[in-house]
Parts: structure tokens; C-alpha cells; sequence
């Protein structure tokens, strides 16, 4: 074991905060998830895996294997809502349906068979690697999630345990077996007295900052932002009242994949992500989560950047136990609410 040194503090604050900024995101972005759509949303880390990756096969002038698995499930969704529509007797509906799906397809194919070996700027890249991943969100929710919105929680948690397994092997299949960096945003440090600090790592922290903002704004003064959160409070309240639950879900998962896409680019240029490092980043925003008991934000917020604070601290001292000084973290807090919660059968919610 190592001794702490005070000098070093400062530091180990400075990287806690820079990847607790990331774990907030993802933990807002499943508790998100959990209060519109009943969801342990447990693939989250696998979109911040597809989004380093993605970026990476940029880099290398490749069009990524993103785009086969983007193309693979619009057709998929575009057929089952073909058959939606013709049950309901609207073929001219469903012709529409499976017409924009293959203009869309075409149009992708199109672009990234062009862009990818010009290698474009980063930020043209940033946005290619977002239009690529953030689609993945509502057409699995289309195609896995939509079909049991009836079901129970434990249905829904096994169904994202099978979905993040077939995502790791599809990532294997992408992109290899190889670990990857992106290129960081912007260069150099910034000395703040005798502490120096990269400047990618006070990127990290202003972007992620920028969303919560952001996220809060919409939440607050939308239409659409007003109409997730009445779907969160009362499921059965807000349809009454008109609210789509399958329109609040795709725009749930949209957002959900947004944030896990931009989170693997934040955090790329410092950690190399692997085709298997999704579950574990995951799981580290759910216990941010989890302290925040799935219903407030702020509070998973300020657990994830905890998470992110104590993995750091332990990394320096006790590396070889840092996982499991984390994920140590949930038991107190699922004993605490287990004994303070009171519980609502699924049917009254």
C-alpha cells in the first residue's frame, strides 16, 4: 500500500472530478431512463464504448461497423412498424414507413461511404460518430424494449442483461479485441498554482456541466421536456392526458444514447476503452444512481461525481481494491432505502 501524500491530492481530486463529470452524466441519463420507462437501462456504458470506438474508426479513415448494426435495426424497426400500420389497416402508412427507412439507410450508407476516408476534422467527426449512435437509442427501444412496455421490471432487467451481452459481442465483432484512444479536444495544461491541470480534463468537466444545464432547461421550459417528466411522475396520468408513453420512450432512449455517445468521446483521450469496458463504466454511473435512490438527479449526480472521487483517491493508495471500495458503496444505500421505502405494487403506479 502506498502512502498518501498531500501533495498529491489536489490531483487525484482534479482526475476524480473529470471522470465523476462522465459517471454523472450516464447516472442522469439511467435515471432518466428507469423513471419514463420502468428500465434499468443496463447497455448505457456499451453507447460510451460505440462512441469512442466509433470516433477511433474515424480516425483510421473507416467507415465503423456502427453503421451496419444502425442500418440492421432501422430495417428491423421499419418492418415491425410496417406491420403495425397494416394491422390497423393503413398500408399506404406502412409503405411510407418502409420507404423512409430505406431512403434514410441509403442516405447513411451514402454519407459515411464518403466521409470516413477523407478523413475529416475532429468536430466533423464528433458529429458523424453522434449521428451514428444516437440512433441506436429509440430503435432499440423500438425493437426490444417497446414490445414488453407491459411487462414487469424483472422482464425488463433480464431483457437489457441479453441486450448489453449481444452489444459487447457485436463491439468485438466492430472493432476487434483491441483497446482505443480518441484524440483529445484541445492541448496542453492549465497551471492553477502548483497544481497542473490538462486542459481536456477541464473540457470534460465544462461539457458535462454544460449539459446538466442544458438538460435542465429543457426539462423545465419544453413542451417535450414537461411531457417526460409528467410521464416519469404518472405513467397512467400522462396518457390520459395525451402523452404518447412510445413517443416519451424514443425520446428517453434518443437522449440516453446521445449522452453514453458523448461521454466515450469526453472520456476517450484519457482512458483506452475496450470492446468489454461498457458494463463496468456502466454500473459505475448506476451506483451514482443508486444514490440517488433512481428519482433525483441532482442527487445521482452528486453520487456519480462521489463514485468518481473515491475511485481516484483509491486508485493512488489501494489500486488493487478500487472497484470493489465502489461498488462496496451500494449496499448501505439499498439497506437504507429497503428500510425507508415504501413499496408500490407496478399495477397502482
Amino acid at each position: 500500500m502506498q502512502i498518501f501524500d498531500t501533495a498529491i491530492f489536489p490531483v487525484l481530486t482534479a482526475d476524480g472530478l473529470t471522470t465523476g463529470a462522465v459517471y454523472a452524466l450516464l447516472a442522469l441519463a439511467l435515471v432518466l431512463v428507469f423513471a419514463v420507462t420502468r428500465v434499468i437501462f443496463i447497455p448505457q456504458g456499451e453507447f460510451v464504448v460505440f462512441g469512442t470506438l466509433t470516433l477511433a474508426s474515424f480516425q483510421l479513415g473507416k467507415v465503423p461497423g456502427t453503421l451496419g448494426l444502425l442500418l440492421s435495426l432501422l430495417t428491423v424497426a421499419a418492418v415491425m412498424e410496417g406491420f403495425t400500420q397494416l394491422r390497423q389497416r393503413q398500408p399506404r402508412r406502412a409503405l411510407l414507413v418502409l420507404a423512409g427507412a430505406a431512403v434514410t439507410g441509403a442516405a447513411y450508407w451514402a454519407l459515411l461511404e464518403w466521409a470516413a476516408p477523407l478523413k475529416p476534422a475532429l468536430w466533423v467527426q464528433v458529429l458523424l460518430t453522434l449521428a451514428l449512435v444516437a440512433p441506436l437509442g429509440p430503435l432499440l427501444y423500438r425493437t426490444v424494449y417497446q414490445p414488453l412496455q407491459n411487462a414487469t421490471v424483472l422482464v425488463l432487467l433480464i431483457a437489457s442483461v441479453a441486450l448489453s451481452s449481444v452489444l459487447t459481442g457485436l463491439a468485438l465483432v466492430f472493432f476487434g479485441p483491441e483497446g482505443s484512444r480518441t484524440p483529445a479536444f484541445v492541448q496542453g495544461n492549465l497551471s492553477v498554482g502548483q497544481l497542473t491541470v490538462s486542459q481536456q480534463s477541464l473540457l470534460v468537466i465544462l461539457v458535462s456541466a454544460a449539459l446538466m444545464l442544458a438538460l435542465y432547461a429543457f426539462f423545465e421550459r419544453t413542451m417535450a421536456g414537461k411531457a417526460l417528466r409528467a410521464t416519469a411522475v404518472n405513467r397512467l396520468g400522462a396518457r390520459l392526458v395525451g402523452i404518447s408513453p412510445s413517443s416519451a420512450g424514443l425520446l428517453t432512449y434518443t437522449l440516453a444514447a446521445g449522452i453514453g455517445a458523448l461521454g466515450g468521446m469526453l472520456i476517450g483521450p484519457t482512458v483506452a476503452l475496450g470492446y468489454d469496458s461498457g458494463f463496468l463504466i456502466g454500473l459505475k454511473g448506476f451506483v451514482g444512481a443508486i444514490l440517488g435512490g433512481l428519482v433525483s438527479y441532482p442527487l445521482a449526480a452528486a453520487g456519480a461525481l462521489l463514485v468518481g472521487l473515491i475511485e481516484s483517491y483509491a486508485s493512488f493508495s489501494l489500486s488493487a481494491w478500487k472497484e470493489v471500495i465502489v461498488f462496496t458503496l451500494i449496499l448501505p444505500v439499498l439497506l437504507w432505502r429497503s428500510l425507508t421505502t415504501r413499496h408500490i405494487p407496478e399495477e397502482d403506479e
